[in-house]
């Protein structure tokens, strides 16, 4: 039977001084309870599970507060408050939501796969963006029961679409399945979130932002020719494959008809500076690269192209070096205007470029 201080305690705490008498976890409670009367946002999700029951068991047990108690706790309260220089967040999950966007986000993931840390927010928000095929493969590789709950916790529409790309047995199995998961506890569901989640968090870094043959493509592009037919001549010898891919990745000035829709030509033309664009023409009357002269001069205004074969006449003879370099800035317009998304280029046919 509790004594009559316990009882007073937990029915009536009043009297002058009563706050000393009072155990931190009831004047949490009684805190907890003015600011929740008083309509502030008290985030005690953020509290360990364990914290939380205790409060809420602490809040259960007590009835009533006068006012000088009251105003005694709250001012202890305060003065804590006031006493306090610095708080540092509470374990690595907190510690990474302070630093974020500050460490990179190689080293984020690290501690946060080593210290068994969720992302923030729910899991299965990231399982939602991932694209059917990674969930198919996902699917595919897990249990019937894991499957089912993958299957469940999607929207209608997807969870339709992955099963019609299922194969008919698994598909079948998994649907069954469905049937099953009323049981599974929301602790089992979050878990398996947190490992999908991880799962497509897993992804090697890479120390490019390009593939292989795009970097060595861009390289090309902006070497002369004749080291560009020497490379391309010896990758033929090495790895035919390769050099293939590599020289439909090429974009050269050559490949300015084939590539460049006739009506972009005036765009590209006013890219480029009109004493680099008269170089690039006057060097490329000759040999293979006078049809590509002919398409540019040809696809521009009538008055325009007079007056830029005026030009080229009165430039007359230009060095190999010199029409290489203006060749590469008519190039780099080209490059720049469809990197703006200002003109679109045109995709070669994979069995033209192995002809």
């Amino acid at each position: 039977m509790p004594d009559s201080t316990s009882l007073k305690a937990r029915h009536s705490l009043a009297g002058t001084g009563a706050a000393a008498h009072l155990t931190r976890a009831q004047k949490a409670a009684i805190i907890v309870r003015f600011l929740l009367n008083e309509g502030a946002e008290v985030p005690l999700t953020d509290l360990p599970e364990g914290l939380q029951a205790h409060l809420t068991t602490q809040m259960g047990a007590m009835r009533y507060v006068n006012r000088a108690t009251l105003a005694e706790v709250v001012a202890e309260f305060a003065q804590e408050l006031e006493g306090m220089g610095l708080t540092f967040p509470r374990g690595v999950a907190g510690a990474l939501s302070a630093l974020d966007g500050r460490i990179s986000p190689h080293t984020a993931a690290r501690l946060r796969k080593e210290a068994g840390v969720r992302e923030v927010g729910d899991p299965w928000d990231q399982v939602r963006k991932a694209a059917v095929g990674t969930l198919l493969e996902m699917m595919t590789h897990e249990s019937t029961e894991v499957a089912a709950v993958i299957l469940s916790k999607l929207d209608i529409g997807r969870a339709a679409e992955l099963l019609g790309n299922l194969p008919g047995d698994l598909a079948r199995r998994i649907t069954y399945a469905v049937s099953q998961t009323g049981s599974v506890s929301p602790e089992a569901v979050d878990r398996i979130g947190l490992s999908l989640a991880a799962q497509l968090l897993d992804v090697p870094e890479v120390a490019f932002a390009q593939g292989a043959v795009e970097r060595v493509g861009a390289i090309l592009n902006s070497s002369p020719a004749a080291i560009r037919d020497n490379v391309l001549t010896g990758l033929d010898e090495t790895d035919q494959d390769f050099a293939a891919l590599v020289r439909r990745a090429i974009f050269t000035f050559a490949h300015i008809p084939e590539r460049v829709k006739p009506t972009d030509i005036p765009r590209v033309a006013r890219e480029v500076d009109q004493p680099l664009l008269v170089t690039a023409l006057a060097g490329a009357t000759a040999d293979d690269l006078a049809p590509v002269a002919a398409f540019i001069l040809d696809n521009m205004g009538k008055r325009m192209a007079e007056a830029l074969r005026d030009e080229m006449t009165e430039r007359g003879r230009v060095r190999l070096r010199d029409a290489e370099e203006a060749m590469t800035a008519v190039v780099n317009a080209v490059r720049k205007l469809e990197a703006a998304g200002e003109i679109t280029l045109i995709t070669p046919a994979a069995e033209d470029e192995d002809a």
